[in-house]
């Protein structure tokens, strides 16, 4: 079987593609397992410090192959139900999945990156986008809504007035104008090398103390500062006696590059 969802990592940095570029890497049921399998599968690498995903060919991702999607009924309604233990269906899990990854995930996205490829770009950490690459929350346009975790990320990066109109008219933005929108975190000329400076910026830092901030804001964004302070507390007692932390301080303190162990098992 041909994959769809490429993984490769070099000095702890994984690669992800999307590889289906002939088809502008739009979204099968086949990409939807494998972006989880290839998510889930990273999730038990403890020497992993970053992912930079980004896909093969000109074009990030344009979506949801409908044509292909809906020929398979019997495939998209058993993707389509949720797992209880999960709280996500497939389709939904595709995306979250990368935030359940304790590393930073950094999307690097050039060409078009129409509903499901925008969902899954808000679904990482960071987005670096080429300034004319094109953004849309598609979904408007086929009469239907941002139901791979969208409508939760957009509330997180945009404001209720501005989610509701990119979701109902289904506009394209250039990487540039979603940048201003707050959806893209940097324009680049080339999306994966910035990705990939970045990626290895963040490798300089403690593993253990970027799993402990991707999760505390993932789980308080929304939180009372009641609920907040009290993970803030348990987060750091743990980071305190942390091996890691002491590699960390004492490179700072000789003014040498650190050398970390295995990210912890929390």
């Amino acid at each position: 079987m041909t994959h769809l969802v490429t993984c490769t990592v070099s000095d702890g940095i994984a690669h992800v593609r999307l590889d289906r570029p002939e088809k502008l890497n739009a979204l099968t049921l086949q990409t939807l397992e494998e972006l989880i399998e290839v998510a889930r599968g990273l999730r038990e690498d403890r020497t992993l410090r970053a992912v930079v995903l980004a896909g093969e060919g000109s074009s990030f991702c344009a979506g949801l192959d409908f044509a292909t999607v809906m020929k398979d009924r019997r495939g998209l309604v058993t993707a389509f139900l949720p797992r209880p233990w999960r709280g996500t269906n497939t389709f939904q899990e595709a995306c979250w999945a990368w935030r359940r990854l304790p590393v930073p995930v950094i999307a690097a996205v050039e060409g078009h990156c129409y509903g499901g490829g925008i969902q899954i770009a808000l679904a990482a950490d960071f987005r670096i986008a080429a300034p004319d690459s094109q953004w849309s929350v598609l979904e408007g346009r086929w009469g239907i809504i941002p139901d791979m975790t969208g409508v939760r990320s957009l509330a997180e990066l945009v404001g209720i007035d501005t989610a509701k109109r990119l979701a109902m008219t289904a506009q394209v933005l250039s990487g540039k104008e979603a940048h201003d929108l707050g959806l893209v975190t940097e324009v680049a000329a080339d999306p994966v090398a910035a990705a990939v400076e970045l990626a290895d910026q963040l490798a300089q830092r403690s593993p253990d103390a970027l799993a402990a901030t991707k999760r505390i804001f993932n789980q308080t964004w929304t939180a009372s500062p009641r609920r907040t302070f009290a993970r803030e507390r348990i987060e750091q007692a743990f980071l305190l006696f942390a091996d890691n932390t002491k590699a960390a301080q004492k490179a700072a303190f000789a003014k040498v590059a650190p050398t970390y162990g295995p990210r912890g098992r929390r």
